[in-house]
């Protein structure tokens, strides 16, 4: 029995205890209730939880904040010294503005193939890949995984010119294959983190379990989708939001596999939120030419709702899939515990 209620029971049912043990009663109970007992925290303890929780929620809440309530200003309210987190009035014009400059809709389609596809076909060919590594023993093994871990620690950047040429030789560049190809071949965004993620599912299925696929006859491959798949069904989730996350925040390459970089066009109309996000500028003046005494200028506000809705689509992804990828996360043991 907790040691409150034993406290508790002794003050009201013993009428005989003097004022020196009725007072260390109580100090002993207001102890409790502050530094907390073995069976329940403390409001300290809680105090100080709650505290931190807040701490470091205000400082991801605060930069989104603080660009949603500017974005929503007028060119009046962003001159106004007097306004500083709540506009005057709702002003969506920057919204529109920046639906038009970034051309919103066909982007977001775009991006959402350059993103999906390669998440897709990554997803897949990193748990074939994984399970080859884990179930089956062959030559040469332990050198290709080394090989793979090696692909991971090696900085990308060594890797970008060399890369490029190769595929601007094989004429690549300026497709979406510059990304399906290393994706089919294990290659793609962080590939060895999710063949490593795959991996550690499917090393602990019992050997019996497989043993007993084979009697019944069942073929590899028919072992991999019935028994290894299902067990790795956490992994899947985990690696498919990651490489598609990956794929979709990715702008270096893909300006230079896909969009315009360094003023060469490669004639495809290949693009991403981001992409056109970094092109903001040059191509809101391009649509709303600045006059010598206009009001038509690229402000703070305009620029804000770009990245708003840059980030609009992730932000939504994350709440509809957060209660999937946490039990996920947990399940495949990728926090470091």
């Amino acid at each position: 029995m907790p040691q409150e209620s034993i406290l508790s029971k002794k003050v009201y049912k013993n009428k005989g205890i003097n004022s020196e043990e009725k007072r260390w009663i109580i100090k002993q109970k207001l102890r409790s209730r502050l530094l907390g007992t073995a069976q329940k925290q403390g409001l300290i303890s809680q105090v100080l939880i709650y505290l931190l929780l807040i701490s470091i929620g205000f400082i991801y809440l605060y930069p989104l904040l603080y660009m949603f309530s500017t974005s929503m200003m007028s060119l009046g309210d962003l001159l106004d010294s007097s306004v500083r987190w709540i506009p005057t009035s709702l002003y969506t014009k920057n919204y529109r503005d920046a639906l038009m400059v970034m051309d919103y809709w066909n982007s977001l389609m775009k991006n959402l193939v350059i993103a999906l596809a390669p998440a897709i076909l990554q997803t897949a060919i990193c748990s074939l890949t994984a399970y080859g590594f884990a179930r089956f023993n062959f030559k040469g093994k332990k050198l290709l995984m080394g090989i793979m871990i090696l692909t991971f620690v090696i900085p990308p950047q060594i890797l970008m010119m060399p890369t490029y040429l190769l595929y601007s030789d094989m004429g690549l560049v300026g497709s979406l294959n510059a990304f399906l190809l290393p994706a089919l071949f294990g290659q793609g965004l962080q590939s060895a983190v999710m063949i490593l993620i795959f991996y550690q599912f499917y090393v602990p299925i019992p050997d019996s379990l497989i043993e007993a696929a084979q009697i019944d006859g069942a073929s590899q491959l028919r072992i991999y989708g019935s028994i290894g798949i299902r067990s790795a069904l956490p992994a899947i989730i985990v690696v498919f939001i990651f490489s598609f996350v990956f794929y979709w925040n990715e702008t270096y390459l893909t300006a230079m596999y896909l969009g315009n970089h360094a003023g060469v066009a490669f004639g495809t109309d290949w693009t991403t939120l981001l992409l056109e996000l970094n092109r903001f500028q040059q191509s809101y003046e391009a649509i709303y030419p600045v006059a010598a005494n206009s009001g038509n200028r690229l402000n703070e506000a305009i620029r804000f709702a770009g990245t708003i809705l840059s980030i609009l689509p992730l932000i939504f992804l994350s709440g509809i899939l957060q209660k999937y990828l946490v039990e996920s996360i947990d399940s495949s043991g990728i926090t470091g515990e």
